[in-house]
C-alpha cells in the first residue's frame, strides 16, 4: 500500500532501503519523480532535506511500499550510505584530512574508519600537554620531526581518517607518506578561520600566538602570512573541497552555517570522483 505523507511527498523504497525515491515537486512546482538520493549533489540534496523535513512535519507517520515506519532520510542516511559505497572502493586506504578535526571525526563514522588526530598523537608520543608546549619546551623543528614521524607510522596502518595540521603539508616527505592513502584539503575562507581562532584563541595554534592586539585581525595577518608560503604545498593534495564553494551550492550565507556533516558528505563526493577517476587512468594504462 502507498500513502501519501504529505501533498507533496511520497516516499517508495525497497526492504533493505538501499535505493530510496522521491516522488514530489520541487520549490518551483515542477515535478520531480525517481530522484536517486545517493547521487544527489549538494544543491539537490540540500533541496531533498528541506522538502523531506517539511512534509515529515506535517504527518506523524509516513509508510513505506514494505508498510513499514520509515526512518529519517536526511542527511545522516547520505552520510552513512554514501560512506559505506566509498570505503568499499578505497581497498583500506587511509584518508589523509587537512582541515578541520570534527569533520574528520564524520567522515570517519561514515567510512567505518577510525579516526586520529596527528597533532594529539605526536602529544602522546612525546608526552606533552599541547603541540604549544612541544613548541615552547624544544621548539618547532622538533614538533615537525615528531610530526613527519607520527605521519610515516600512521600511513602503514589501513582504515583511518587522519586529521593534520596545517603546517604538516610544507615538508615534501609528509606527502610521500600521506600519499600512501588520500589526501584531502579542506579550502576554509581566511576570514572564517580568523573568526573561529578569534573566538577560540590559539592555545592549538602556536604559530599564531598573540599577546596584544585585536584577535581577529591578528589572526588575519597570521593566516594570510602562512597561507601565501603553503599555497603551492595545498594542490598536492589528491581532493580539494571548497568551503565558500559548497556553502554558495547549498545556498548558506556563510560557510559557518555548514555543518561538520555537509562538509564529510561533500568529502564523499568528491573521493567518489577522485576514485571514479583513478579507475579511467588505470584502465588507459593497460590499453597501453
Amino acid at each position: 500500500m502507498k500513502t501519501m505523507c504529505s501533498p507533496v511527498l511520497q516516499i517508495n523504497a525497497a526492504v533493505s532501503l538501499e535505493k530510496p525515491t522521491v516522488h514530489g515537486f520541487n520549490p518551483k512546482g515542477k515535478k520531480e519523480d525517481g530522484l536517486l538520493v545517493a547521487n544527489l549533489n549538494s544543491k539537490s540534496r540540500k533541496k531533498f532535506n528541506l522538502v523531506l523535513s517539511n512534509s515529515l512535519k506535517e504527518c506523524n507517520v509516513c509508510t513505506l511500499d514494505t508498510g513499514n515506519s520509515c526512518a529519517s532520510l536526511d542527511g545522516n542516511w547520505f552520510l552513512k550510505h554514501k560512506g559505506k559505497e566509498v570505503a568499499s572502493c578505497l581497498n583500506d586506504r587511509c584518508i589523509f584530512l587537512v582541515g578541520k578535526t570534527t569533520v574528520g571525526k564524520v567522515l570517519s563514522e561514515a567510512l567505518g574508519y577510525s579516526f586520529v588526530d596527528s597533532d594529539k598523537y605526536v602529544e602522546q608520543v612525546v608526552g606533552a600537554a599541547s603541540v604549544t608546549e612541544i613548541f615552547n619546551e624544544w621548539g618547532e623543528a622538533y614538533f615537525r620531526d615528531n610530526e613527519s614521524e607520527a605521519l610515516r607510522t600512521l600511513s602503514l596502518m589501513p582504515q583511518q581518517v587522519v586529521a593534520t595540521g596545517g603546517g604538516a603539508v610544507i615538508r615534501p616527505i609528509n606527502w610521500v607518506y600521506m600519499k600512501q592513502g588520500i589526501t584531502v584539503y579542506l579550502n576554509v575562507p581566511l576570514d572564517a578561520l580568523a573568526r573561529r581562532i578569534a573566538a577560540v584563541g590559539t592555545d592549538s595554534r602556536p604559530l599564531l600566538h598573540f599577546d596584544s592586539g585585536d584577535p581577529y585581525i591578528k589572526a588575519f595577518m597570521g593566516l594570510f602570512t602562512m597561507s601565501k608560503k603553503r599555497s603551492d604545498s595545498y594542490s598536492n593534495a589528491d581532493v580539494t573541497v571548497s568551503l565558500l564553494d559548497l556553502a554558495d551550492s547549498l545556498a548558506l550565507e556563510d560557510v559557518s552555517d555548514l555543518t561538520p556533516a555537509d562538509i564529510a558528505a561533500e568529502v564523499l563526493v568528491e573521493i567518489e570522483k577522485y576514485i571514479s577517476g583513478e579507475n579511467k587512468r588505470r584502465c588507459l594504462c593497460l590499453r597501453c
